[in-house]
């Protein structure tokens, strides 16, 4: 069994394979003062749930944009799992060309996303990631990193309007009926999605006209669905992306995970 783990900045997911299948998952929140012993426990109690002993994981791989967090799943995988995990960083096999100014500046999960996706779409891709940032990574044709755009996230967006405007309530970000809305939370709820929508979409168009090759718009991330329903760019929702393309770098990096 492969034991794979985003670490995001507002979530880490948690994820079981048995060869080429995922078994299992499940989300927890990011907590930089979670312990090593806190992450163990956490992470044995929710595989028991799933009949899933540690002992049966013989391999880890990370991706990590909270150095904090990646510190203490190093030392968690060492004392409850009996191995070091594999961190998705410089020098790790990709398979992927990465044209980026400086590849170090990329996220890992960035990278983690656009490798899943051209494994499995081998074609011009505009990966779009809704999690604490909104990100659009482009890849080409033959299959290199070239880059993309970061925008602030959907929840950093509602939680900033709650924040910063006194009059304005904290509301559930969900499609509104209609883009007119006649009171404030339908109002605050049209311009949060249907504005979302048109970022989306205008972003989309605007990186296909520049990179000049006909593209596949896949999305993923916990909102990705909603904002799909919605928006004429995205062509397909993989929420779990990023769990398929750590598997696939750990395929890549077996020699460097054994030792």
């Amino acid at each position: 069994m492969l034991l794979v783990i985003d670490i995001g900045n507002t979530n880490t997911v948690f994820g079981a394979y048995d060869g080429s299948r995922l078994v299992h998952h499940f989300r927890l929140e990011t907590s930089t003062r979670r312990t090593a012993d806190e992450q163990g426990i956490l992470v044995e109690q929710l595989f028991a749930r799933a009949h899933l002993g540690l002992h049966e994981f013989k391999a880890t791989i990370c991706s990590s944009v909270v150095p904090p967090v990646q510190a203490a799943l190093d030392r968690m995988a060492q004392r409850y799992l009996g191995h070091r995990p594999l961190f998705v960083g410089p020098g790790i096999r990709t398979g992927m060309p990465i044209l980026y100014e400086n590849p170090r500046e990329v996220g890992a999960d960035r990278i983690v996303n656009a490798v899943a996706a051209y494994e499995k779409w081998p074609q011009g891709l505009i990966i779009v990631d809704f999690g604490t940032a909104t990100t659009f990574d482009v890849v080409s044709p033959k299959g290199e990193y070239l880059g993309g755009a970061i925008s602030p996230g959907v929840v950093i967006s509602t939680e900033a309007l709650f924040l910063h405007a006194s009059k304005l309530p904290r509301v559930e970000f969900v499609q509104p009926e209609r883009a007119v809305g006649r009171n404030t939370v339908a109002s605050m709820q049209s311009g949060l999605v249907f504005g979302y929508v048109a970022l989306v979409d205008g972003m989309c168009a605007r990186l296909q006209t520049e990179v000049g090759f006909p593209v596949r718009v896949v999305a993923t991330g916990g909102l990705a669905g909603l904002i799909a329903s919605s928006s004429k760019a995205i062509d397909v929702v993989d929420e779990l992306l990023t769990l398929e393309g750590l598997r696939l770098i750990h395929e890549r990096n077996l020699g460097a995970s054994e030792r």
